[in-house]
Parts: structure tokens; C-alpha cells; sequence
């Protein structure tokens, strides 16, 4: 509907019709679409000279179901069916022509459509009835075909035109209308729903629309990788059994393992509601699994993954989890129709689930490792941060999602830049990892209206500097490559270009990502592990031929090290916690600081609140818009403090514990330097590989997807792992999803849909409305602001005890080093001649067995090079 059509004539006509003195910025698309549709039920009911209970009650019902309960256009409705009937605007064409002078085709075949439901609504269809429709529909330049099948459809009889029965399905598909208001979606739903399906094609089994062959070679190196692993793992062992190996090389061994056999990569799916999200995650899957709906539906973040046989895990915030059925699933992965049409951050924060996991043996592309996220719609502030929470620090990369017939809408490229940053991703700089789906692209008839599209999208992505990478961009219809999937249908269009985007993400997730990169890391990791294993093996060799001897005099010095190694420790441990507390203090003080003027500020910020609902008619919506800046200016308000003071605060604290560990294992290393320029042992070599091989086992598990700090390598001394900057923003991320649902629930709510202040003119409603919304707004506030302290408190001294715990990690390996040297040596004095001479026949079998072990990693390394 193009509202800039709307002329003088149609101002002048609704404000008859409703009684009210509108202006031109009154009229909405749910109001003209209204006006319309009751003008020609009308004059349907009136066309035959008589009136029929069963004609009145139809239009009853259909006002009932196209408008939700309690929501203030109901009243609007009954007003202008008065108005209408009172002018008798359904007898003067040119008034309706000026009604419907801004419709789209879709539109005018919509309003048409439930015209001759209507005439049908008595039991059968007057010729005067037909005629009167006719007459419209000519004057709005509907297809006749059209007609035909409208006409057949409601009296039961066959249809011979099954092209235009295609034809007025496509047109009348609620996906052509969601980019309006619900109204629109529940009209074609309604319609849909009553007119005769079009033809369907036989279906095949599932199939997948790729075979994903890189993504299989990946998972291959991965599971050769792993047996290596297992394998190694047997040779150490018994070389620990023996007290000639370090404990600490199985465990980091363990570790790399373990990294092997987790699911390789996690892709989201993040857009507004009703941009085909379930519909494009079916695609992806090769089957219909998703529940689509033609309203918003996506209620709960689903996990889609791998699993030997299909079944649903559903598993709540409490910490509780049960397998339920499909059926159950279908019902528990969608919201209720009343949230989907009205605002569901309320339903969010109350449901118990925190995510559903569906597993299933033959989804090609889960097979290959990928675990897919479907977040719910991303249409209000509070579900934003929902998928902050729980999707965007787990996943490898973003699908975002938007509408063709409305591509790239205001909010959505708010959305956009909000996603870029939670990305860890800076305002001169595109985000490599978020593809851009327009999809619905089938329902763009004219390649005119295509270009329009392809040229706007692309012009905004560069201009904001929204997206980075080539092939980054794709435009498709998920439900027709979907079709086409079921259908076997390999030479589709639209089947081919849904092609084109699975392989970028798929040579994004193996290359760009770095999957083959990650596979290196965990082979060098492994390759640290067996050097240090070899470096022990050549120690104790050194011990039993002698050249190595480890006097009294050495044992009493090293039994000093390990005792200053546990010292540093504990100095270390007293000093985070000093650092932390500090940190804490500093915090809270700024964060008092900051709530000072935070009130003047926001209420500063309320002045450029903007709504497209009408305060006479559309309060409810109004407070809605109001309430969802308001969060948005709070929310952004602790981002800029997080990221200002928190940051800082961070930033000096942990620095000078970065320092301080520095030093200690600077010293540490010192002393083994010594005893190998002494004894001339190799504890230095050990001791780095022993380091880089847990640094490297640090990589990735800090739950931000595969190789999440390739970059980090060799930066961080021995520390690695995560930077100052991505401590501020760990902090950051934890923060407002708790009071978010609550405020913009309780500030709806607590105005009960509006002030009952139609009559005042309209920006002194608004301005009223804008300040309950700040009063309840900070009133919530205050009552979570405690909350958010704690929050930010509890993320403070997590990221703290992380760096506790890294540091201990590397203390104790060096203590496992002097430990398992003193113990070589303990050994040899309890053997003889014979028993060490066995001891070193051993010793090169096990040399030999650890280099055999490195050659298979070569040779698995060469392979997934080329």
C-alpha cells in the first residue's frame, strides 16, 4: 500500500465515515483497509434490496476475526460501519475508487475476495450480488480469471483454470502482506484458508538441497584427527603408569579430544517476525520441521543438531529437561496467536523453557557438524537481548533475514548495527560472519522491482558498512526452493540460487571461518603435547645412561621451586582478589554516578520518540512504540557506561593482574633455565610446549564457536585467551536481559492500552503518554537496578576467578615438571643394570611410537591442505 497516494478526497471521506476530524498522517493502512473492506461488505449486503441475518452476522464475524480482541480499532470498525451505511459511501463508486486509490493488486483481489464471501454468506451468490462486484472489480483493474475462481470457489463448483487458481493463491499468500500490519496477514490468512488450495505437486522424500562435500572432508580430518588422539592417549598413559611421564599430558591430551568430538560450528537464524525464518530453516534442512505459520510463530530459541535417532529435548531455566514428542514440539517452539499480534516480551519472560533442542539422524547439514539456532523474532528490545544471551556469543555466524517487499526496514538496520556489535565487530569495519537473506524475492514479479531491490539492499549494506566478505548478499524464496527440494525439482530457479548461499556459508564456515585453521590448531596442540612427551622420554634416557644425575644438593633446590611455585600461586590468587575487590568498589561508585542524571537523559531522549500509530485509534500500539524506545534508550545508556567506565575500570585492574603473572611465570622460567644450563635438562622446552599446548586447548571453549581467537595465538604470553576489550564486553552482554521484559510488559500493561485521551489534540497525547511511560519506565528501573549491579558484580569476579584458574594451570604444570624429574630420578636409584638397560629398549619404542603418532598428523594435516 503506497500511503503516499492517499489524496484530500480520501482524508475527507474517512473522517465522514468515522465521525472524526482526521489529518492526513491519521491514516494509517489498517484504517484505509478497513474503511474499504466495510464499504464493499456493505454494499454486497445491500446490492440484492435485502437484508439477511445471516449477511449480518458474516460481517460480524469477519470484523471479529480480522480485528484482535480489545484492540481499539474494533470500536473504529463499528463506527465506520455507521458511517457508512448513514452516507451510504457503498452506492458512490468514486468515493470507493478514492478509498482503495493507494492498494496494491494484492490488496484490490483481497478486499474483492471476502466480497464475494460475503455474497456467498446466505448460502448462494445473487446476480445482482455479482454484479455489484463486478462492477467494482472492473474499476480496480482485477483480473476477470480471478474472478472466476473467486466465484467458483465459494459456490463449491470445480475450477477448469487451475493457472488462475495458482495465480490468485500466489497473490493472496499472507507472505505478500507481512511486511504490513497484522490486520493484512490475518485477512489473507482468513482467505487462504477458505478458498480452494492450489494444485500440489507429488513430493519426494527429504532431501537436502546440498551435499555439503567440504563440510564432510572437515568432519573426516576431525575424526582421523580424534583417533590420533586416542591413540596417543594409550601411549602416554603408559608412560605415566611408569612414573616417566607427566599426568598433566594426559590431561591436555584429554582436552584436545575432547574439542575434537564437540560440534564444529553454530549458525543462527535472526530477523523480525515474519521473514520466513522456520520456512528458510526447512530448506536448509531439506524438510519440513519448523513450524511455519502464517504469523509470527518462533516463541523459544531451538537448537536443530545431529542425533542417532529423532527426538525433542525440552529444557527449562530451572535446570530441568524432558524428551517430548513432535507434536508437543510443534506447540512449545511457537508463541500463542494473541502474543504473535501483540507484543510477546511478556510471554518470553514467563515461559519456564530456556531453549528446545531438536536432534534427528538425516539432517545433511547437522550431519556435517553444524548445529543451527532459530531465534525467536527479533521485533522489540527485549527479545534482542535475549538472543545476545543466548545465540549470538555461541554462534560461528548470523542469517539475517528480511523481507523483499520491504527490504532493509528502518528498525532492521537498527537491528543490523546491534548485531554487528555484539559481534565484537567496530564501526569502521563490516561483519565478515552475517549473511544477508532478502527473501520472498518470487513475490517481486517485475525485474524492474528486482533490480530496485537488489540496488537498495547493496547500496545500504555498503553505505552503513554493515556486512564485510564477498558472496554476502542472496536473494531468494525459501518456500519455493523449498518446494522444489520436496519435488525433486533440481533445475528451479530458485532452488539453484538457494544453492548459491548454503555454499558461501559452507566455504565461510570451512575456509573463512577457519575450520581448516582450527583442525591445524588442534594438531599443533597435539604435536606440543607428543614433543613434550619426548622431551621427558630424552630426560629420563639421560637419567639411566647417567649423564644426567640429579644430586641431593638439586633435590633440595627443586623441592624450594615447587614450594615458591605454589607461594606464587597463592600471591597471585591474594592479589586477583584484592584487584577484583577494587574493581568491584569502582564499579558500584560509577554506577551511582552514573544513575544520577540517567533520569534527566532519558527523559531528554523521549523527545525524539516517533510512532507511526494514531493516538485516537491506536494508544495501545502508541505506548508500545514509546515503551520499546524507552528500553532501547536504557539499554543503550548501560552499554555506553559499560563500554566507557567499565571497560576502564577493567582495564587497570586486570592489567596490573596480567602483569604480575607475568612476572611470577617470567621468574619461574628463569629458574628452569638455570637447572638446564646445570643439569643440562630440557625443563624450558617442556615447560613452553606443556603451555602452549594448554593455551592452545584454551582456544575455542570459552562457548564463542570455533576458533574464536586463532588470532589470539603467540599475543598473550602464556595467559592467551581472552583481552581487556572482550572482558568489558563479556560484562556487557550479561546485563540487561533481566529487567527488559519486565519493563516494557509493566509499561503497557500499567496503562491499560492508553490514557483515554482521544479528544486532546494529538501531541499533547503523546507528550502524556511519554511521560507515564518514563514514570512506570524508571519506576521498573529502580526496582532491577539492584539486580543489574549484582549482574554486573557476578561477571566481574567471573572473568577474575578465569584468570585465577588459568594462572594455577600453568603453576601446576610447572610443578608437575619438577615433580615428575625428580621422580625419573628416583627410579633409575632403585634399579639395576639389567632393569635400566629394559627401560631404555622401552623408552625407543615409545619415541618411536610417538613420532609414528606426528607422522599420521602430517599426513592428515597434507591432505586437508590440498
Amino acid at each position: 500500500m503506497d500511503t503516499s497516494l492517499i489524496s484530500s478526497q480520501t482524508v475527507e471521506l474517512v473522517s465522514q465515515m468515522t465521525g472524526q476530524r482526521l489529518r492526513r498522517e491519521d491514516i494509517s493502512p489498517p484504517i484505509l483497509f478497513l474503511a474499504g473492506l466495510i464499504t464493499v461488505l456493505l454494499g454486497v449486503i445491500y446490492a440484492d434490496g435485502t437484508v439477511g441475518a445471516e449477511e449480518v452476522q458474516h460481517l460480524r464475524t469477519t470484523l471479529t476475526e480480522l480485528i484482535p480482541a480489545n484492540n481499539s480499532l474494533r470500536q473504529l470498525a463499528m463506527r465506520m460501519a455507521k458511517g457508512v451505511q448513514e452516507y451510504k459511501i457503498y452506492k458512490r463508486l468514486p468515493e470507493l475508487l478514492a478509498l482503495t486509490g493507494c492498494f496494491s493488486e494484492e490488496e484490490k483481489l483481497l478486499l474483492i475476495s471476502f466480497g464475494y464471501q460475503m455474497s456467498a454468506a446466505d448460502g448462494s451468490m445473487d446476480d445482482r450480488e455479482k454484479q455489484y462486484l463486478k462492477l467494482i472489480a472492473d474499476r480496480l483493474g482485477v483480473n476477470a480469471r480471478y474472478l472466476t475462481v473467486l466465484e467458483a470457489s465459494f459456490s463449491s463448483r470445480a475450477i477448469a483454470d487451475t493457472a488462475a487458481l495458482a495465480e490468485v493463491n500466489r497473490l493472496l499468500n499472507p507472505a505478500q502482506f507481512q511486511s504490513l500490519d497484522s490486520i493484512f496477514v490475518r485477512a489473507a490468512s482468513h482467505m487462504i484458508g477458505h478458498l480452494r488450495a492450489k494444485p500440489k505437486h507429488k513430493t519426494t522424500q527429504n532431501k537436502s538441497v546440498s551435499s555439503y562435500q567440504e563440510l564432510k572432508k572437515f568432519q573426516e580430518y576431525r575424526q582421523q584427527l580424534n583417533a590420533v588422539c586416542e591413540k596417543l592417549g594409550l601411549t602416554l598413559q603408559d608412560g605415566i603408569d611408569r612414573n616417566v611421564l607427566s599426568s598433566t599430558l594426559a590431561e591436555e591430551i584429554t582436552k584436545v579430544s575432547q574439542r575434537l568430538q564437540s560440534p564444529c560450528f553454530r549458525l543462527a537464524v535472526v530477523g523480525e517476525f515474519s521473514k520466513g525464518k522456520s520456512t528458510l530453516l526447512n530448506a536448509l534442512l531439506g524438510e519440513e520441521i519448523q513450524p511455519v505459520r502464517d504469523i509470527p510463530c518462533s516463541g523459544n530459541v531451538t537448537i536443530l543438531k545431529y542425533g542417532s535417532q529423532r527426538r525433542v529435548i525440552c529444557r527449562y531455566k530451572d535446570g530441568r529437561e524432558e524428551e517430548i514428542s513432535p507434536e508437543e514440539y510443534q506447540e512449545k517452539a511457537s508463541i500463542s496467536e494473541e502474543a504473535a499480534y501483540g507484543s510477546y516480551a511478556d510471554e518470553i519472560a514467563k515461559s519456564e523453557i530456556a531453549e528446545i533442542v531438536f536432534e534427528h539422524p538425516e539432517l545433511e547439514l547437522c550431519r556435517n557438524g553444524v548445529e543451527i539456532i532459530d531465534s525467536p523474532g527479533l521485533n522489540e528490545q527485549a527479545e534482542r537481548t535475549l538472543v545476545t544471551q543466548q545465540v549470538l556469543k555461541t554462534t560461528d555466524a548470523v542469517i539475517f533475514l528480511t523481507h523483499a517487499q520491504n527490504a532493509l526496514t528502518e528498525k532492521e538496520r537498527e537491528l543490523l548495527l546491534y548485531l554487528k556489535k555484539e559481534l565484537n565487530y567496530g564501526d569502521n569495519e563490516g561483519a565478515r560472519n552475517i549473511f544477508m537473506v532478502v527473501n520472498f524475492f518470487d513475490l517481486l514479479r517485475r525485474e524492474e522491482s528486482r533490480q530496485q531491490v537488489r540496488k537498495r539492499v547493496e547500496t545500504i549494506v555498503k553505505d552503513k558498512n554493515l556486512i564485510a566478505g564477498e558472496n554476502r548478499i542472496h536473494f531468494i524464496s525459501a518456500q519455493s526452493a523449498l518446494d522444489a527440494i520436496l519435488e525433486g525439482n533440481e533445475n528451479d530457479d530458485y532452488l539453484k540460487s538457494f544453492q548459491g548461499f548454503t555454499d558461501s556459508v559452507e566455504k565461510f564456515l570451512t575456509v573463512e571461518r577457519g575450520a581448516i585453521i582450527a583442525l591445524r590448531q588442534s594438531a599443533t596442540g597435539i604435536k606440543q603435547i607428543i614433543n613434550t612427551g619426548c622431551d621427558e622420554l630424552s630426560q629420563y634416557r639421560k637419567i639411566l645412561e647417567g649423564n644426567l644425575t640429579i644430586s641431593q644438593g638439586d633435590k633440595a633446590k627443586i623441592f624450594e621451586q615447587m614450594a615458591e611455585a605454589s607461594g606464587r600461586d597463592v600471591k597471585i590468587k591474594l592479589l586477583a582478589d584484592e584487584l577484583m575487590e577494587k574493581c568491584v568498589e569502582e564499579a558500584i561508585e560509577s554506577w551511582n554516578e552514573w544513575l544520577e542524571g540517567l533520569g534527566d537523559r532519558l527523559i531528554a531522549k523521549s523527545a525524539l520518540w516517533t510512532s507511526d500509530h494514531w493516538h485516537m485509534w491506536s494508544q495501545k500500539e502508541l505506548t508500545k512504540d514509546y515503551s520499546d524506545q524507552f528500553v532501547e534508550d536504557i539499554t543503550q545508556e548501560i552499554e555506553d557506561w559499560t563500554t566507557q567506565k567499565v571497560q576502564s575500570i577493567l582495564q587497570e585492574n586486570m592489567g596490573a593482574l596480567n602483569s604480575q603473572i607475568d612476572e611470577e611465570i617470567s621468574a619461574i622460567r628463569q629458574e628452569f633455565q638455570k637447572f638446564d644450563k646445570q643439569l643440562s635438562s630440557n625443563l624450558v622446552s617442556q615447560f613452553n610446549n606443556l603451555a602452549m599446548a594448554g593455551n592452545l586447548g584454551e582456544i575455542g571453549t570459552s562457548g564463542s564457536g570455533i576458533a574464536e581467537s586463532i588470532d589470539d595465538i603467540g599475543d598473550g604470553g602464556f595467559m592467551g585467551g581472552l583481552g581487556i576489550g572482550a572482558v568489558a564486553a563479556a560484562v556487557l552482554i550479561a546485563l540487561p536481559l533481566g529487567i527488559i521484559p519486565v519493563i516494557l510488559g509493566t509499561i503497557v500493561a500499567g496503562l491499560g492500552g492508553g490514557l483515554g485521551l482521544s479528544f486532546l489534540d494529538g501531541d499533547t497525547v503523546k507528550g502524556q503518554i511519554k511521560e507515564k511511560v518514563c514514570e512506570l519506565g524508571f519506576q521498573n528501573f529502580d526496582e532491577s537496578s539492584q539486580s543489574i549491579l549484582d549482574k554486573i558484580q557476578e561477571r566481574i569476579i567471573a572473568l577474575f576467578d578465569k584468570r585465577i584458574e588459568t594462572s594455577n594451570n600453568v603453576m601446576s604444570k610447572a610443578i608437575a615438571l619438577w615433580e615428575n624429574l625428580l621422580e625419573q630420578q628416583e627410579m633409575r636409584d632403585r634399579q639395576n643394570q639389567a632393569k635400566c638397560e629394559a627401560q631404555k629398549v622401552w623408552l625407543a619404542d615409545k619415541r618411536r611410537e610417538l613420532e609414528q603418532v606426528q607422522s599420521q598428523i602430517e599426513t592428515i594435516l597434507d591432505r586437508s591442505a590440498g
